[in-house]
């Protein structure tokens, strides 16, 4: 009886410091959710998922806090990055596998369209691409996949970039539009909502360069290699949350276009219609896998103008493991359910 007496006492004080401090499940996000910042590169559908992620509370379901910051292009993206500003970006890996050339500790760990979703657009009195030899091309900046996708849409023409057709830095995509109409640059590339806009001005598609079909690291999400080394914690809740603001996107057109229209500053219904059905239902990766193929294509362009670039390994360049894990889990599918 006295061993009793003494024991219920005891058992009473273990279930009290249960309920004062319960067990925490693995796996199981912190009451207390991380604070981060990521940044996107242009103002283009293609740079969405962080946007619904956060607009829908999908970061602070992982466990994220997360601010959200735009950059004008991929280059001060890139720095930001680097310097540590940011934990994360949405970018072209083009940027990514450029910047890991010349040293950075950057890595692509996310391939969310896997091809180019641009147009070569021009002034209405250019009406095929042989007329813009002597003229100009705008583009955001150099080193983007919107320089790159400059340059294939000219070859793909016989044209070489920089000889017959000047190639201008405009800064960001959204004053490519502008430029075309001040006759500063006779043509541009262009990715939506920008491609709507430009054809309600009465501009010429001369090539829409996802019909090339080419297997390209056109825009995905990018860390620092570090990160992954210390925090890879940090690095599953982030794709998690990417991967289910792609499948959010998928199933909720009228949400993502409410969400579309305050990121991109624009509430006129054609534009964002089309940039749903292009970005969301047509072209971004319901397993967003950073791919061999898709890097080789990125590594074989770079190689015209950076030597470096030649013989490297694609698999140097991008981390699969996180997206690969959801999706062998059964996360991915189970957002589809």
């Amino acid at each position: 009886m006295r061993w009793k007496s003494r024991t219920v006492p005891w058992i009473l004080i273990c279930l009290g410091l249960i309920f004062v401090f319960p067990p925490h499940p693995e796996g199981a996000e912190p009451s207390t959710p991380r604070k981060i910042r990521v940044a996107f590169t242009s103002l283009s559908g293609s740079q969405a998922p962080p946007w619904i992620a956060r607009e829908a509370g999908i970061f602070r379901k992982h466990g994220l806090e997360v601010e959200v910051i735009a950059m004008p292009s991929g280059v001060e993206g890139m720095n930001a990055l680097i310097a540590g500003e940011v934990q994360f970006l949405q970018i072209a890996g083009g940027t990514t596998v450029s910047a890991a050339l010349g040293g950075a500790d950057v890595i692509v760990i996310a391939t969310t369209i896997g091809t180019f979703v641009q147009n070569l657009v021009a002034r209405p009195e250019i009406e095929k691409a042989e007329q813009l030899r002597g003229k100009s091309v705008g583009i955001s900046r150099f080193g983007t996949s919107i320089d790159t996708g400059a340059r294939l849409a000219l070859r793909h023409f016989g044209l070489e970039p920089e000889k017959d057709v000047a190639i201008v830095q405009m800064g960001a995509i959204e004053s490519i539009v502008p430029a075309m109409q001040g006759n500063r640059v006779q043509a541009g590339i262009l990715s939506y909502p920008a491609i709507t806009r430009a054809k309600k001005l009465g501009y010429r598609i001369l090539l829409d360069i996802a019909s090339l079909g080419i297997p390209y690291a056109s825009t995905g999400v990018t860390t620092r290699a570090k990160l992954i080394r210390e925090d890879p914690d940090l690095v599953r809740r982030y794709v998690s949350a990417q991967v289910e603001a792609i499948a959010r996107m998928k199933r909720d057109k009228n949400f993502t276009m409410g969400v579309m229209g305050k990121y991109l500053r624009t509430s006129d219904p054609e534009l964002l219609s089309e940039s749903y059905e292009i970005y969301a239902q047509k072209y971004l990766m319901k397993v967003p896998l950073p791919t061999v193929e898709a890097v080789k294509s990125v590594l074989e362009e770079l190689a015209d103008r950076n030597p470096k670039a030649k013989d490297q390994d694609p698999k140097r360049f991008f981390e699969d493991s996180f997206v690969r894990q959801l999706e062998t889990g059964g996360f991915i599918d189970n957002l589809y359910r």
